[in-house]
């Protein structure tokens, strides 16, 4: 059974950082682009970041680029997000999400295969 497990979200103050990681039970890890979304109530989920199997290409929502940076550890099975200069519209539940055989430019939730519970971060001002 497929599992990813995000960890590492909290409270931040504006300003402030967080790194994001998603622990992946899918074998070969490598077989997988990996992504971030995030969703706030209401609204529907939204692409945050994605990473190319190899971790060669990345890339990323024009709201997040300069301040977040995704990376993967294929030895770890682990993909993470490193947040920086945290505002308070970061805040919302983020999930990790794996594609399968993709090439890391998937934007839309119907693009992955598995997905995290979710990590929450809340940025206050």
């Amino acid at each position: 059974q497929v599992q990813l497990v995000e960890s590492g979200g909290g409270l931040v103050q504006a300003g402030g950082s967080l790194r994001l990681s998603c622990a992946a039970s899918v074998r070969p890890f490598s077989n997988y682009a990996m992504g971030w979304f995030r969703q706030v109530p209401g609204k529907e989920r939204e692409f945050v970041a994605a990473i190319a199997r190899s971790g060669g290409r990345t890339s990323y929502a024009d709201s997040v680029k300069g301040r977040f940076t995704i990376s993967r550890d294929n030895a770890k099975n682990t993909v993470y997000l490193q947040m920086n200069g945290l505002k308070p519209e970061d805040t919302a539940v983020y999930y990790c999400a794996a594609d399968h055989l993709g090439l890391g430019r998937g934007r839309a939730p119907r693009d992955y295969d598995y997905w995290g519970q979710g990590t929450q971060v809340t940025v206050s001002s």
